[in-house]
């Protein structure tokens, strides 16, 4: 695995740039046995893609267990009617993409970013690099069968910045899904957690929330580095509340807020250019389990 140049540099600026190539060599274009067996337990998925005005964006796919299928090394199929209407029209246009899969109740996830395309109420991936992430700063919950696969959506709406309703749901968050890319190496999608409240609305178009020590490959920051960008997902487990930002983000490193953030190695400031909130509701019940014992005391 070579990193770009965006990875290279947080890499270096954080100085684990020897730790992180030693990590990279875990990533592989293949999918694994134990990563297909993986992929084919899981009833949900989240998808980075970008726009065509080039914004980044997460969504969240959600099927009956199996509809994430692996017919050989290279390949993930997605049987997603349940995909957002912004996916499909971001794939069509750009066929970049990035996968995450996490099973909350057992803290595991892997990533797959590669290239897509749309083939009747599927989508097939090409994977170009697959790989696992440490369980850190994740809550676990599990979820119950209600009944046979179903999904229900409501119409989103589009702002150009938080309402106060908006803001209150982010800042109780304990988890969100970012969404970044790179120009030559594509998309990419990842989990943050934390305990709730660890993401901050500075104003009507701002959050501020902490990057905590990780996997060091730095591949989200490395991407914001290179291109700032990015897209965030919240989504309501118990209610279905979906809520999609896209805008940039910039990572600062020397700032006095990270007082602030107990635990923080450096923040990362988003800046919102669109929100879009709607309601994705399934046939699973969540439960809360308990947070993830890597979480920041205060």
């Amino acid at each position: 695995m070579s990193f770009h140049e965006g990875e290279l540099f947080v890499q270096e600026r954080a100085g684990v740039r020897k730790q992180a190539s030693r990590i990279g060599a875990s990533i592989h274009s293949t999918i694994p046995p134990l990563a297909r067996e993986f992929l084919a337990a899981q009833p949900f998925v989240f998808a980075g893609s970008i726009d065509r005005k080039g914004r980044v964006w997460a969504s969240l796919l959600a099927g009956e267990v199996g509809f994430l299928g692996v017919p050989d090394e290279r390949t993930i199929s997605i049987d997603a009617p349940s995909a957002d209407d912004l996916l499909s029209a971001n794939l069509k246009n750009d066929e970049r993409i990035g996968l995450l899969a996490v099973e909350f109740e057992t803290r595991r996830r892997m990533r797959a970013n590669g290239r897509a395309r749309i083939a009747g109420d599927s989508i097939i991936v090409e994977t170009d690099e697959v790989f696992s992430n440490c369980p850190k700063y994740i809550q676990a919950r599990f979820w119950e069968k209600d009944g046979p696969f179903r999904s229900v959506s409501s119409g989103s709406e589009s702002r150009p910045e938080f309402n106060a309703a908006q803001r209150e749901f982010i800042e109780r968050a304990d988890t969100f899904i970012i969404a970044s890319a790179h120009e030559t190496r594509g998309a990419d999608v990842s989990h943050r957690g934390g305990n709730p409240g660890f993401v901050k609305a500075s104003d009507k178009t701002r959050l501020l929330f902490p990057d905590y020590s990780g996997n060091m490959m730095f591949q989200t920051l490395g991407n914001l580095q290179a291109n700032p960008r990015a897209g965030l997902l919240f989504y309501d487990f118990a209610g279905g509340r979906l809520l999609q930002l896209t805008g940039t983000a910039t990572i600062l490193w020397d700032d006095s807020r990270i007082n602030e953030f107990p635990g923080a190695d450096r923040l990362v400031e988003f800046e919102l250019t669109e929100a879009r909130e709607s309601v994705f509701k399934t046939n699973l019940n969540w439960y809360f389990i308990e947070a993830s014992p890597f979480n920041p005391k205060s």
